[in-house]
Order: structure tokens, then C-alpha cells, then sequence
């Protein structure tokens, strides 16, 4: 998912198991997926009137629009919004029409086809399946440098992992455009949430020669973006903001009634109420400062999502932190309950696990994972003082320091504030030097392993276990905090490999694995499940929210004047 606002994300992108039927979960995706967000339902039965345009915010500026780059939560939102893959997510997180009209799956589930509609790119070009070839490609070439490319291509598509290592051409993927409107997928083995992969931004088309044209300019400037999606980019003033207008060129550009969207970045929450009061933005999130405040106000709602905030340990840039009690020290030292009631008081709740509740049932079960398996996760300062005289015995010293990187916003100051309180009060010796930067800068800082400690997020891509849990097998590309272990990796594999079509049995993998990260190595810390309060206009309708998608989808929204 998108590395997180993952995390709005941030995200970002992709549900259903096919509800084990359809992120990553970003990242910056269930059952309580809709939750929160305006009335879908009821917007369907109103009309759009007067004028079609809103203003949101962002917490961050674009790091990118290239959908090969993308990593994050915001720019999964808005080349979400500007792109649109073979398929998109509705109100209740459900596939639904895309780029493909039909998708089928050979019986050994190995193949995959999907036969296009048709439809244009914003400058009139045809959307064909060599869109969707030469993205993938792209994605998996060592040249093009994309994270995620290699991350959800490799070991799911047929010779992706070999095209990402530089061992053959990038043609030897296994994608092809059988003709202009029929694109074949050779997997290299059945994957059961391929389909809901579709959706996440890694996976969109892009269009080839204008991709070349525009060369090492494309996606970095508004006039140098191509949407086939409900809208396309005219302005993005980089720091500030940027707009996006309805695509006329969409192949469903009639049910898109929203004529502009203008975001504006904003990182301190009190700006974000001053405008909204002021009439200048339609929508802008709450912290616990103003929660209370706003409660009773028709505009006010909970948006739930099953992002992970959590702390990463990086093992090799700290000698504690190499310590297996030193990290359970830290977990057990956080006091989650004040922190979400408290500090955050926004709907969010204490994590119980690395995989979060609300997100995935159990196979022919409605019973959720979480609640399968049970809290592994527990705040007890008896048991963090126990553990930390045990890490500075072995360590030799009576003292530590660690850094703590994070993102420079009003939010995540507080909540940095409360993790150096709660660790230096409980931890006797323990300096945390906290390390506030923009988002762009802690999301390329946390890709190049450059912390100690990180206060991470994470959303899902698909819906199942593997969108979290496959994140740190040895040398994954995003285990960047230098974990490893053998029965974790032999876990993992054995989930998606010999168990691939045995969904029980792969789930009770998953749930062995998830004791050995948390239980027995803690090698992260779950710290909160994320909850987004706002403010939303209420004559804007038809905004939703996804489990794996974008943070909100506008495609169905219009205004009510």
C-alpha cells in the first residue's frame, strides 16, 4: 500500500479476495470498508446541481504521477483518480468495470484474459492492451527504477522476478497484447487475489509514445500527464496544490458529474478548520483538538481504514535495536489506549496484530482474521522494564539513544511527542531523538533503510494476509530494516506456493507467521489501526471510501446546491 499517510494511503490501491471475491495494502483495504465517507446510496437517488466544484486537502505534496514510481498514499489518490487500470473498486469495495469488459482464468489458474472496452486516452489516442504490456514491462525494468514493480510483479507474473534482476529482456514477461483489445497473463503460479491486484497503481497502462515524447518530463508537471481515467491534471503548483477536471475523453464520462477537484496541501489541522469555516475548502480532517468540538456537526464522520501505524527497527543502523528485547521493550512501553483516546481521539483503535481487524475473513468463514487469531500485540510497563534491563545487560551499558523518524505534520508531531514521553519515562537510560521531515522525504529515507526507528504506516493493495505479511521476507523489497529469518521466509513461501489453492490451510500459515514477527522476533511493533476524522461538506455526495483503493473516490460524486 502504499507507504502511508499509508497513511492515507495514503493511500491507496486493491479489494477483493473477490471479498474473498478483490491493496496494498500503501501506502498508504472488508466489510466495514464504506464506512464513513458520504452516503453513496442516497447520493444516487440526488441530483448534481449548480456547481461542480470542491476543494480537498492533502497532506503532502505529489512525490509523483508516474504510476511505475508511486509509492505513497497521496499519489496513489490522484493517479487514481487521473488513470484507471482494468478494473476499479465501487462503494463496497467490489470490482467493477474498468478498462476490461471481461476477465477469465484458465483451469489451472496460470492464464489470465481480459478483453478490453473502447476507450481513449485524454489526447484521443486509443487505449489498447499494449498499454497495460508495456507498463508492466516497464515496471519490472531494473532502468526504470520503479519499487513496486518489482515488488508486485515478481513471483506473480511469469519472469518478472528474472526481468527485475537484469537476467532477461523485459519482452520475456509474461504479458501480451493478443490484439488491440485482448491482453494475455501468464502467472507463474495460481494467485488467488491476482484479479483484485489489477486496481493498484503499479498495474495501470500507460501510453507509449507519449510516455517517450515526453521523456524524463513525463508525470512531473501537469501538462505532462495522459489520463484515461474520470479526470485529468491541469495544474499542479508543487508544495501547494493542484486540480483535476472531469475527462470529456473517458469512456464513462457521462456518470462523472464532478467537474473540478482542487487540493490543497495542508499539514497543520487548525489551517485545515480555518478554511473549512471560511468557506474555502469543502473538506479537511480533525485531530483530537477538534474532534469534541465538531462531534454534533452534520458535517463531521469517522472514516475507517485498515491502515497500520507501527514502529520499523531497523536492525543494523542501531546496535539496540538488534536486540530482540530491547524491541519488545519498546512495544510493551506504548500505552495505546491513551494514545488513540487522548492523543489522536479520532476513531482510531490499538493495534492487536500486524494484520488489522476489519480487513479479511477467513476462508468460508465470516469470522475476521484478526479475531481468528487473536491480540499479539500488549501494552504492560511491568513487562517492557523486564525486557530493557535484559536488552542493557546484554548490550553492556546503562544507556541507549535511538532516533525516531517521522513526518513533519501537526498530527505526527503529537504522536511523536507521545512515543519519546512514554519510552524515556518507562525505559530507564533511553534517549529518543525524534527526527521530523516532510512525507516525501521520510518515504524516500525509510526505501533507503536510512533510519533507526521509523513510525511507519502501511494500507493494504489487496485484500489478504500476504499484503502485509509477505512485506519482510529476506531481502523483500520492502523489508528495509534488515530482518531475517529463515522460518519466517519457509512460512511465507509456503502460503503462497504449495498452499496457493488450500485456502484454510494458507491461512493458518499466515497466522503462524504473524506469531513469529510479533510474538517471538517482534522485529515491528503495531501501534494504532487508523481511523480518519473530518469534516466533509454534506451537500458533496457520493464520495466513498475503499479498503485497498484510493483514499476517496470521486468518480460517482456531485454537488448538491
Amino acid at each position: 500500500m502504499r507507504k502511508n499517510h499509508k497513511i492515507w494511503l495514503l493511500f491507496t490501491l486493491m479489494l477483493i479476495f473477490v471479498l474473498a471475491a478483490c491493496s496494498g495494502g500503501g501506502e498508504e483495504n472488508s466489510s466495514e470498508s464504506s464506512e464513513g465517507g458520504n452516503d453513496t446510496e442516497e447520493s444516487s437517488e440526488g441530483d448534481a446541481s449548480g456547481d461542480q466544484t470542491i476543494t480537498v486537502t492533502a497532506k503532502s505534496e505529489i512525490p509523483s504521477m508516474d504510476p511505475s514510481l508511486i509509492t505513497d498514499s497521496v499519489g496513489f489518490q490522484w493517479a487514481g483518480e487521473t488513470l484507471e487500470g482494468l478494473y476499479r473498486l465501487d462503494e463496497n469495495s467490489n470490482l467493477t468495470e474498468g478498462m476490461a469488459e471481461e476477465g477469465t482464468v484458465s483451469d489451472d489458474g496460470l492464464t489470465w484474459t481480459f478483453k478490453l472496452r473502447d476507450a481513449k486516452w485524454s489526447n484521443g489516442d486509443e487505449v489498447t492492451a499494449n498499454d497495460f504490456v508495456y507498463s508492466w514491462r516497464r515496471a519490472v525494468n531494473p532502468d526504470t527504477g520503479s519499487e513496486y514493480g518489482p515488488y508486485f510483479l515478481g513471483g506473480i507474473i511469469k519472469n518478472a522476478t528474472a526481468v527485475s534482476n537484469g537476467e532477461v529482456e523485459p519482452e520475456e514477461l509474461g504479458v501480451t497484447a493478443v490484439d488491440d483489445k485482448t491482453l494475455e497473463v501468464e502467472l507463474e503460479k495460481p494467485v488467488p487475489y491476482f484479479k483484485s491486484m489489477t486496481v493498484f497503481i503499479t498495474f495501470m497502462p500507460i501510453n507509449q509514445s507519449y510516455v517517450e515524447e515526453k521523456g524524463e518530463d513525463f508525470a512531473t508537471e501537469a501538462e505532462h500527464t495522459l489520463s484515461n481515467g474520470p479526470f485529468k491534471m491541469t495544474e499542479w503548483n508543487h508544495g501547494e496544490g493542484w486540480t483535476v477536471v472531469k475527462n470529456e475523453d473517458y469512456w464513462d464520462a457521462e456518470t462523472v458529474q464532478l467537474e473540478t477537484i482542487n487540493a490543497k496541501v495542508i499539514k497543520e489541522i487548525s489551517t485545515g478548520v480555518n478554511l473549512y469555516e471560511s468557506g474555502e475548502i469543502d473538506q479537511t480532517e480533525l485531530n483530537a483538538e477538534f474532534v469534541d468540538q465538531y462531534r454534533s456537526n452534520e458535517a463531521f464522520e469517522v472514516v475507517k481504514k485498515p491502515y497500520l501505524y507501527f514502529f520499523k527497527f531497523n536492525q543494523e543502523a542501531n546496535e539496540a535495536l538488534a536486540n530482540a528485547d530491547a524491541r519488545k521493550a519498546i512495544s510493551y512501553a506504548i500505552n495505546r489506549e491513551d494514545l488513540v483516546n487522548v492523543i489522536l481521539n479520532d476513531g482510531s483503535v490499538p493495534a492487536e496484530g500486524y494484520v488489522p481487524s476489519n480487513f479479511v475473513s477467513m476462508p468460508g468463514s465470516e469470522t475476521d482474521f484478526r479475531e481468528a487469531q487473536g491480540p499479539l500485540v500488549e501494552s504492560n510497563e511491568e513487562k517492557a522494564k523486564e525486557h530493557w534491563n535484559k536488552a542493557l545487560e546484554a548490550l553492556g551499558t546503562d544507556s541507549v539513544t535511538i532516533e525516531l523518524l517521522g513526518d513533519d505534520t501537526g498530527t505526527s508531531k503529537k504522536t511523536l511527542a507521545y512515543y519519546k514521553d512514554q519510552l524515556e519515562s518507562k525505559l530507564d537510560g533511553l534517549t529518543i531523538d525524534v527526527m521530523e521531515v516532510p512525507f516525501k522525504e521520510r518515504v524516500r529515507r525509510d526505501s533507503a533503510s536510512e533510519f533507526e526507528m521509523e513510525a511507519a504506516t502501511w494500507g493494504p493493495d489487496y485484500v489478504d494476509p500476504n499484503t502485509y505479511l509477505n512485506m519482510y521476507v529476506t531481502d523483500g523489497q520492502n523489508n528495509n530494516m534488515n530482518y531475517s529469518s529463515e522460518e519466517y521466509d519457509s512460512l511465507i513461501e509456503k502460503a503462497n506456493g504449495e498452499y496457493a489453492q488450500q485456502p484454510e490451510k494458507r491461512f493458518e500459515t499466515f497466522m503462524e507467521a504473524e506469531k513469529l514477527l510479533l510474538e517471538e522476533d517482534q522485529a515491528v511493533a503495531p501501534i494504532y489501526q487508523d481511523a480518519k476524522a473530518q469534516l466533509f461538506r454534506p451537500n458533496i455526495k457520493g464520495v466513498f471510501t475503499t479498503s485497498t483503493g484510493p483514499e476517496f473516490e470521486f468518480k460517482w460524486a456531485h454537488v448538491e446546491n
